[in-house]
């Protein structure tokens, strides 16, 4: 009879580490931290992103305040837009301001470069690759 206090020991230790388990996705957007900042890509970075749960682009970002991660879209979502980033570009900003890593860092909500933006998230910060 102590198959019933194992099933329910196990499931017990499977709670625990659940509820323990850091949040997936513990950055979201704010709306109320949104600023728009103008700045120089240096450098363009794909890895898997916390934030959105896939492989992104992030770009470094030399602004007039110092360098700012941004954190842009997944990988495969800016494909389908026919977006890419390159050292050089002067961009435009919009998004909502985080501390990630210890770090000033954006979640981008739109991109602009020249006259082409990119839009990523709508207003309240959903992302359009939800869609």
């Amino acid at each position: 009879m102590r198959f019933p206090q194992i099933i329910f020991g196990g499931g017990i230790v499977v709670l625990l580490v659940l509820l323990a388990t850091p949040q997936r996705h513990p950055l979201r957007y704010n709306p109320s931290t949104e600023e728009t900042v103008r700045g120089t890509v240096t450098d363009v970075r794909e890895f898997y992103c916390p934030i959105s749960g896939h492989e992104g682009t992030h770009l470094m970002l030399a602004t007039k305040n110092g360098i700012v991660e941004v954190h842009v879209a997944p990988v495969n979502f800016l494909v389908t837009q026919r977006w890419d980033f390159s050292r050089g570009d002067q961009v435009e900003v919009s998004g909502s301001r985080i501390l990630f890593h210890g770090h000033d860092a954006l979640i981008a909500r739109t991109i602009v470069r020249n006259d082409r933006t990119v839009a990523l998230r709508d207003a309240g910060g959903k992302p359009m690759w939800l869609d």
